[in-house]
């Protein structure tokens, strides 16, 4: 896995924004994946989670962070 930050958001998702909101106040860079505009990444997300449809879902490199904590 490479060590670009991919975060998976929707765009009715709060939690999604705030993390959004978290990453560019702190300079961070990130590739967005809205799920509404791919919904053919819906499957990979589920590997992700484990089956699950939430969002966020922010994966930097070998880590993954499902939901909304705050960062830094």
């Amino acid at each position: 896995m490479n060590n670009q930050i991919i975060l998976y958001t929707r765009p009715d998702c709060s939690y999604s924004d705030a993390l959004k909101s978290d990453l560019l106040e702190q300079s961070i860079d990130f590739q967005e994946i809205d799920l509404s505009i791919n919904p053919e990444k819906i499957s990979l997300l589920e590997e992700l989670t484990g089956g699950e449809r939430i969002t966020p879902v922010l994966v930097n490199g070998d880590t993954i962070q499902i939901g909304y904590y705050g960062v830094g």
